[in-house]
């Protein structure tokens, strides 16, 4: 199989950080304030490190671009990069509800080829790698191949704990004939929900997120059958030298529900 060997170890990388990410859960942990007025603490920068060391060791000319270190732009020049957030939904982190990831991909010439979203606090992880198809698996039971669902009516739209917009809002009220129900989830678990079939579109209306985001769950959701692209149809590239996804994106179960 392609890509086993990269997948394999970005599974053992998420679960060598999941074990050091619920130590300081459970735990009382200080929150500091980055530039961009995102909260970070220990555990952000802990599973990094654990991520980092692990997947060098496996790969050391594979490159990195992750959201607690220094971004190297070397990167660019190397046909492979890890695109790694070894918490994302540090808001729900703080808060203690659970709906955090970890997010780890690999990409080559730009193109996704791996994809794992650990979530530690539910115990869940998703899979997938190019071709290959998208997997969950809940604590140490067997992983289980997933697909998207074919709804094109009465759809569920999934928005964000902490960061819904107006954009957003306007965009359900505009086309509340075909979403019927609003759900609100954390972090990547939005388009993993999608791609495991249990919802059928999410939106980002906002310039905020970045290749770390999105990377991960990306090819889990594409993988699954689904659509992860920017609002007007582009694909998303990776290993870029700006890393935000300015135009926002898009994450449906079927073209069928682009509006």
């Amino acid at each position: 199989m392609m890509w086993e060997k990269e997948l394999h170890a970005a599974i053992e990388a998420g679960l060598l950080a999941k074990k050091k990410i619920m130590e300081i859960y459970a735990e009382h942990f200080d929150v500091e304030i980055k530039e961009d007025n995102s909260p970070v603490t220990i555990a952000d920068k802990s599973a990094d490190e654990i991520i980092r060391n692990y997947l060098h060791e496996k790969f050391p000319t594979h490159a990195f671009l992750t959201e607690e270190s220094t971004d190297n732009l070397d990167r660019l020049k190397n046909d492979f990069v890890w695109i790694v957030d070894p918490v994302d939904g540090t808001k729900d982190f703080v808060a203690k509800d659970g709906e955090f990831t970890t997010n780890i991909a690999l990409a080559y010439k730009h193109e996704l080829v791996v994809g794992v979203v650990v979530a530690p606090a539910i115990d869940e992880i998703y899979f997938a790698s190019k071709g290959n198809g998208s997997y969950f698996q809940k604590g140490n039971e067997k992983p289980v191949r997933i697909h998207v669902n074919d709804k094109l009516e009465d759809l569920t739209m999934l928005i964000s704990v902490f960061h819904f917009n107006d954009a957003e809002k306007e965009y359900i009220e505009k086309h509340s004939d075909k979403i019927k129900h609003v759900e609100r989830k954390g972090s990547s678990l939005k388009p993993c929900a999608i791609a495991h079939g249990l919802a059928e579109i999410t939106i980002r209306r906002s310039p905020n997120t970045k290749e770390w985001d999105t990377a991960a769950c990306q090819i889990v959701v594409e993988e699954a059958g689904g659509l992860f692209i920017e609002p007007d149809g582009s694909p998303i590239k990776y290993n870029r030298e700006d890393v935000y996804n300015r135009k926002g994106y898009i994450v449906v179960n079927r073209k069928e529900n682009i509006f």
